[in-house]
């Protein structure tokens, strides 16, 4: 555990994972629940095996969104020596974290699951490439918003999955789906190598606007890619 302090000069306690040889770049987690229990670890634990400095800080639910994203920057801060920084959310924390596109400074990119309230900003173009991941089941975010958030929001890359429901990817949440969570995982992975390394990306069904791969459009979709059409 370390301690951080964020611009009001409070401070909070955040997890730290670091890899097991030099760092590719850090991962900020933003977890479903704000703080630091087991699942958190895990998957920041993951993280860190996959090469990054992993940092999960403990945000409180209740706390206004204005602190949050600042404690947030302070996180980013801590942690941007170790290379290019990605932020990771989960449920509330994928609503924050899609914020933290345009609000939190330093960040190479964003990654948010199933984040309630996401579908009604609607905000300008994302400052940096964002990644969204949400199930068709979900009976917190409806399908309808998401369709609707895919047209009015082109700037962001968002993928759908079928019969997944909320909390698809939070092992312990009534709503955990593996083999789901396992897809979902595999594509932040490669959207975090692209952004934070600069590797040629993988050819993906789709990655907003910031694409850098066609691919084909009669492939046969397995799951429902929500981004905005290809060219």
């Amino acid at each position: 555990m370390i301690e951080l302090t964020a611009s009001d000069a409070q401070t909070f306690s955040a997890y730290r994972a670091d890899p097991p040889a030099a760092p590719k770049g850090a991962v900020v987690i933003l977890p479903e629940a704000l703080d630091l229990g087991e699942g958190v670890r895990k998957i920041a634990d993951g993280f860190a095996a996959e090469g990054y400095v992993a940092v999960a800080p403990a945000l409180a639910a209740e706390a206004d969104t204005e602190w949050t994203l600042s404690a947030v920057q302070a996180t980013v801060d801590a942690v941007k020596g170790a290379g290019k920084v990605a932020v990771v959310g989960y449920d509330r924390g994928g609503y924050l974290a899609f914020l933290a596109a345009n609000a939190v400074d330093g960040i190479a990119c964003a990654i948010g699951y199933y984040g309630d309230g996401v579908a009604s900003v609607q905000r300008g173009k994302c400052k940096v490439p964002t990644l969204m991941h949400f199930g068709e089941a979900d009976d917190v975010i409806p399908l309808a918003e998401v369709t609707q958030f895919r047209f009015v929001r082109p700037d962001v890359s968002a993928f759908t999955y079928p019969g997944a429901g909320h909390g698809f990817a939070t092992e312990g949440a009534a709503g955990f789906d593996a083999e789901v969570a396992d897809k979902a995982q595999a594509r932040t992975l490669t959207w975090i190598s692209q952004y934070l390394q600069g590797q040629p990306p993988v050819a993906m069904k789709n990655a907003g606007a910031y694409a850098l791969a066609k691919v084909d459009k009669k492939a046969k979709k397995k799951d429902a890619d929500m981004g905005p059409p290809l060219d």
